[in-house]
């Protein structure tokens, strides 16, 4: 018995520990999602997510000591988004036929992603900080924390909130595209990117190629369009609700 525990207390103490634990809890949750059929309710990284939380109450292990393990993780978020190009790469001809498109509807998502999220919280009575950290949630995580430092929100709820909005829309997102009859691929792209980022581009690439080069590009420029757009938006805000 004593020599289970020192061997947990090893292995729990080991960085190598906790980035397998993080492949692991990926792997069984992919796993689940492909033999339920891709069903989107059963999202590969909400699962993940969830298993990995229940890991780190069980063992009581604090999140600095998982993530000073599961950095390497973190790391790869940097190539992989880069590699986000190649598709988009392959689409090129088509980005190049629907760029009015492409402009026009990534300005119209940022500025409903945006507004929405602030209406919404200042109903409920959401104070200055809670509305922005709210703004960004639609914008990749790095963008959107530095965006809602810059604002006065908290980049740790911001943080939680853009990983909600993406885990949200990969499991929404194309049946609510489907609802409302939406049909274009590219169009269909355009909405998870700008909406979901990363999370919801993963969840595009599955389902069509040309889909996930459209959800990268939007991904991208909204992350763009979000930062030069909401310092000047939330200006005027906080000065109406100033009034």
């Amino acid at each position: 018995m004593n020599s289970l525990q020192d061997t947990w207390v090893y292995l729990s103490a080991t960085p190598l520990f906790h980035l397998t634990m993080t492949l692991v809890a990926f792997q069984v949750a992919n796993f689940a999602f492909e033999k339920a059929g891709r069903n989107p309710l059963l999202n590969p990284v909400l699962g993940a997510v969830l298993l990995l939380v229940a890991m780190l109450l069980i063992t009581g292990t604090d999140y600095g000591t998982y993530f000073e393990g599961a950095q390497f993780v973190h790391f790869l978020l940097g190539p992989a988004t880069v590699a986000l190009a190649v598709p988009l790469y392959r689409q090129w001809y088509n980005v190049r036929r629907s760029a009015l498109a492409i402009a026009v509807s990534l300005i119209a998502g940022s500025l409903t992603a945006i507004l929405t999220a602030v209406a919404t919280a200042w109903f409920f009575g959401g104070s200055l900080p809670i509305l922005a950290s709210l703004a960004p949630k639609s914008v990749t995580a790095p963008v959107a924390m530095a965006i809602a430092e810059e604002l006065g929100g908290l980049p740790s709820l911001t943080a939680v909130l853009v990983i909600a909005t993406g885990i949200f829309g990969a499991m929404f997102g194309p049946g609510i595209l489907n609802l409302v009859g939406v049909k274009d691929w590219r169009a269909r792209g355009l909405a998870m990117g700008t909406a979901s980022h990363g999370i919801g581009t993963a969840r595009a690439l599955q389902v069509n190629e040309t889909a996930g080069a459209f959800s990268g590009l939007a991904m991208g420029l909204n992350a763009l369009a979000t930062a030069l757009l909401l310092p000047i938006i939330w200006g005027i805000l906080v000065g109406l609700l100033s009034v």
